[in-house]
């Protein structure tokens, strides 16, 4: 008998239905589940509803809700009858509810699947997004609960909220009756449901960001009364950065007649600025920073920056303090940077934003920086700075309690001053969702992350995040993947960013070299060949080459069509006296610039040493610099426009930067999408003034320079790749049981699953891989030597004789496997000498398997990562895998090009396709085994680990030979659901 719903365990408060959201204003808001306790709030929260709005809620005027009303919408069992609220500082803005009706549309209580939905926005906050988001979770809600359909009634004048269900992305169906709009709308998520919500929380995410980094108007919060300290040099650095929108200092200590502190209006708390304030820098102690928070809040601040300490790096007691400050200002619809935060940059000429403890302020500039720590931020700033690099934006997040990289992700996908992004993160608190998040930001704008505690498995303090179990250099694959730089070293993000962010990307890997030193220049060539790049020979000018020849040479090497980026490697010259001299290195620049300028669109590195003059010659780009006659040589063909990638507008000339940088800097190109625009000829007579908008990137060192060369040539390739993205081939669900996998996983599990899971029988495994098309060889009990000899009789001639015992299994090399057994003597023999050393047959389980024809044992694995997901691995069985880790991994669900990909991957990948001579292994049947290994983990969360061992690829076909399946409760899909940020 089924409990009724006050008897139901679902009638306790379901507390994990909260969550916080970002509306499309970029403000946040609290949804929860509607309790007693709200009668007032629920009724406080209609006498602000318009009359209008009740009308098209009740179709009849409804000035006030009854007693009877307010009980019955705040009484609910949270499974036929729910109601939901959305809340800004306590206070309800918007409801939602749906009660289960029948067929008839009468209350009715499961297995009835239907239930009729209404909504009801405060008019104040109608506009923002709200009821978008809470149709997204009334909707997970429902499902939930057995809920497959919404109906609604709709009068036809609610245009607004015909377009929620419209836009929704839902599979529904719209009549009209008795004069008003009926809907109903099927709950199944959709492709298109899919990308509407992902659409949505992009937007709102970024607007979120935009409302912390493009403020018209910042207070800085804790300004000291005395030069120095925190507040204060946030105040002058806001001062000198030249913030265009309005500035305030606030301290409670002002004395009552103070007006001004360093020419700013002084007050002694937010309530007192008669205007908006848009941002607080907060720089107080931790224990006044909720009375902070709460002057904000109840003044209509939109978002914070707390550089204030003592939170979750402090132990416990800050962890929960950190959590109580997030709590407390997302209840007033605000976001946080921080606590602890270095501060924020935004160096668009529109805010001229420097909300930071950085000494020094970036020029402005095409990159977006995003650190977690503060120390890395201030080097980061200090090498960019040194190297004439120019920001758009720079943000220190501290401890990132609320905005992460994921949000700044969603900000630079659309931002058009950002080309390049580049992060330093110690954790990602939602793998999947950062993921996601580059993979698409990839595929407009290079992504380059740094990983910090890559073996330590630290998270941000005061997280709750999975920790994934999966090593660093899955990791890293599972970025590349999704088309993320991944680099070890702040330097050589630094030298990464240099170089994407001022050349266009390369058309392949073939690289030339010329340069005035053979040794600088066959160094440059082995770090090519180290890098998996095509070099050709180096170009020796010899040291007595002049500017006029590094010129004409890089002109030549740009318009040779075998050619796809240049290295420039430079020493300084041996005068007459044999001593080196310096050399005029503005000249060199001018010159190196001017051949960049006429040539096509490929990327240009310089290397030098020790070259007086240069490296600010490099660093500049603020001034147009006239260079010397231009010898011209024929004019080179212009470029296939599918080999180089456009790029975005170069910087503007106001951009300037830092007056000098030492040693590692860049030479500015010509302006536009790297340098693509092609010069006329001009007479050699002619003085050509080059405008400098542009860099190119130069490095101490050849090996630098190349890594980043490597690293844009990879990332250039997945771009072109992604262009036409790998699909999942449809001959796969003709031999695909889907719903009869999906019966057979909930008759294992049972109707009360252990949470821990469950591994499957040998049988039990076969007939659930079978059910997507993977075949086991069979293998028979083999407990004694006569039913070995039954076994092989059975299965046929030649056999293998094996020990299934776990610390045997797969274990050749133990003697526990004995192969090419030909008749039963054979396999008698071989049953002897395997219990005589390895122990009874009770112990070591032997099975008998047929021979599979001779090929190369692979591994097939697929397993659930807590932080990343469901991951599909690939490598040759044995040492290549398990010693040398030599294993290639993808996110599932992978596509063909992501398993034609993987089998390539690994090092030992030659083994299959013909290595000394040997027959290419069947690569297709290969990729289709990938394939349903994939489909199956995707299609059933509860399948929670595959591993196929060893897997046999011959040269036609493939033999699995060994199988195990663990099973376990589906475990939450956060990055499917509604939108919603972490909990505290």
């Amino acid at each position: 008998m089924q409990p009724t719903p006050e008897q139901s365990p679902h009638h306790a408060y379901p507390d994990h239905w909260e969550a916080d959201v970002v509306l499309r204003d970029g403000g946040t808001a609290r949804i929860r589940p509607i309790t007693t306790d709200d009668a007032e709030r629920l009724v406080s929260f209609y006498e602000q509803v318009s009359d209008e709005s009740k009308y098209y809620r009740f179709f009849a005027p409804y000035p006030r809700l009854s007693a009877k009303d307010v009980h019955r919408f705040t009484h609910h069992d949270y499974v036929d009858r729910v109601g939901l609220a959305v809340t800004v500082g306590g206070e309800f803005i918007a409801t939602v509810r749906y009660d289960r009706i029948d067929a008839t549309g009468r209350p009715a209580s499961a297995p009835a699947d239907e239930a009729e939905v209404a909504f009801l926005v405060q008019d104040a906050h109608q506009g923002r997004g709200v009821a978008s988001a809470l149709l997204e979770h009334i909707a997970a809600v429902a499902r939930e609960r057995g809920i497959r359909r919404f109906a609604a009634e709709v009068l036809p004048a609610n245009n607004k909220m015909i377009k929620v269900f419209r836009d929704a992305g839902y599979t529904q169906q719209r009549s009209f009756e008795d004069g008003s709009v009926h809907l109903t709308l099927d709950l199944e998520p959709t492709a298109e449901s899919l990308a509407v919500q992902r659409a949505r929380e992009q937007r709102a995410e970024a607007r979120s960001v935009q409302r912390l980094i493009a403020p018209g108007s910042v207070a800085v919060i804790g300004t000291g009364r005395n030069p120095g300290g925190v507040g204060r040099t946030v105040l002058r650095n806001l001062l000198a950065a030249g913030f265009t929108g309005r500035t305030y200092a606030v301290n409670s200590a002002f004395a009552a007649d103070q007006a001004t502190i360093d020419g700013v209006p002084a007050h002694r708390s937010i309530g007192e600025i008669s205007e908006p304030v848009d941002l607080a820098v907060v720089a107080v102690p931790a224990d006044r920073v909720p009375e902070a928070v709460t002057d904000c809040g109840e003044h209509g601040v939109q978002g914070l920056v707390v550089l204030s300490a003592g939170y979750a790096e402090w132990g416990a007691e800050g962890r929960e303090r950190q959590r109580e400050l997030v709590r407390q200002a997302r209840s007033y619809g605000m976001r946080i940077i921080g606590p602890n935060a270095f501060g924020v940059i935004n160096n668009s000429d529109a805010v001229r934003l420097n909300a930071s403890l950085a000494p020094e302020s970036p020029a402005p500039g095409r990159i977006g920086l995003f650190t977690q720590s503060g120390a890395i931020g201030i080097a980061l700033l200090s090498g960019l700075y040194r190297r004439g690099a120019g920001l758009s934006t720079f943000i220190s997040a501290g401890n990132r309690a609320d905005i992460s990289g994921n949000d700044f992700l969603q900000y630079w996908y659309e931002d058009p001053d950002t080309d390049v992004a580049l992060l330093y993160l110690e954790s990602i608190g939602n793998p999947r969702k950062f993921t996601r998040l580059a993979r698409r930001t990839a595929a407009t704008k290079p992504v380059v992350v740094v990983k910090g505690a890559r073996h330590s498995g630290s998270t941000p303090p005061g997280h709750a995040v999975p920790v994934g179990r999966i090593p660093d250099a899955t990791v890293s694959a599972l970025m590349r993947q999704a088309g993320v730089i991944r680099v070890d070293t702040v330097t050589e993000m630094v030298d990464a960013g240099l170089l994407l962010a001022d050349q266009p990307l390369p058309a392949g890997p073939r690289i030339a070299i010329l340069g005035n030193s053979e040794s600088l220049g066959l160094l440059t060539y082995d770090a090519c060949l180290a890098e998996g790049l095509r070099p050709r020979p180096p170009r020796d000018l010899t040291t007595a080459a002049t500017p006029q020849d590094f010129r004409d040479a890089l002109a030549e090497a740009l318009a040779d069509g075998n050619c796809d980026a240049v290295v420039v490697t430079a020493i300084p010259w041996v005068g007459e006296n044999g001593e080196a001299e310096s050399g005029d290195g503005e000249v060199l620049a001018a010159a190196l610039r001017t051949a960049a300028a006429t040539g096509p669109a490929k990327p240009v590195a310089v290397v030098h040493v020790e070259i007086g003059g240069l490296a600010e010659a490099l660093a500049a780009a603020t001034s147009t610099a006239a260079v010397p006659p231009v010898v011209r040589a024929s004019a080179p063909a212009a470029p296939d426009a599918s080999a180089a990638p456009a790029r975005r507008t170069a910087p503007p000339t106001t951009q300037a930067a830092p007056p000098t940088a030492p040693t590692g800097s860049s030479v500015p190109t010509t302006p536009g999408e790297g340098p693509t625009q092609q010069r006329s000829d001009t007479d050699p007579g002619d003085t050509l003034a080059v405008p400098v908008l542009g860099r190119i990137p130069a490095y101490p060192a050849a090996e630098r320079a190349v890594r980043a060369l490597a690293e844009a040539v990879k990332y250039a390739q997945w771009r072109r790749q992604a262009a036409v993205p790998g699909k999942v081939p449809e001959f796969l669900d003709d031999t695909i049981d889907e719903a009869g996998a999906a019966a057979r996983i909930d008759a294992l599990l049972g109707p009360d699953p252990d949470p821990r899971g469950r591994s499957l029988g040998h049988d039990e495994a076969c007939e659930l891989l079978g059910r997507y098309g993977i075949t086991v060889r069979p293998t028979l009990p083999a407990p004694d030597p006569d039913a070995a000899v039954a076994a092989a009789a059975r299965l046929g001639y030649p056999v293998a004789l094996k020990t299934t015992a776990p610390h045997l299994r797969h274990r050749a090399d133990l003697g526990g496997v004995r192969l090419d057994l030909a008749n039963e003597a054979a396999l008698r023999r071989a049953y002897g000498e395997l219990t005589d050393l390895l122990g009874k047959p009770t112990e070591l389980q032997p099975v008998v398997q047929s021979m599979a024809p001779r090929g190369v044992d692979t591994v097939v694995r697929a397993t659930i990562d807590p932080a990343a997901g469901a991951v599909l691995s690939f490598g040759l069985a044995g040492a290549p895998s398990e010693l040398l880790g030599d294993t290639a991994h993808r996110l599932v669900p992978a596509t063909d090009r992501d398993a034609a990909e993987l089998i390539r991957s690994i090092r030992a990948a030659p083994v299959l396709f013909g290595w000394r001579g040997s027959a290419p292994v069947d690569s297709a049947a290969l990729e289709e085994l990938l394939l349903r290994v994939s489909r199956l983990v995707d299609d059933h969360p509860e399948v929670v680990s595959v591993a196929l061992e060893p897997v046999v690829v011959a040269t036609q076909g493939l033999t699995v030979l060994g199988a195990s399946v663990r099973l376990a409760p589906s475990p939450a899909r956060t990055d499917l659901g509604p939108r919603r940020l972490p909990n505290y």
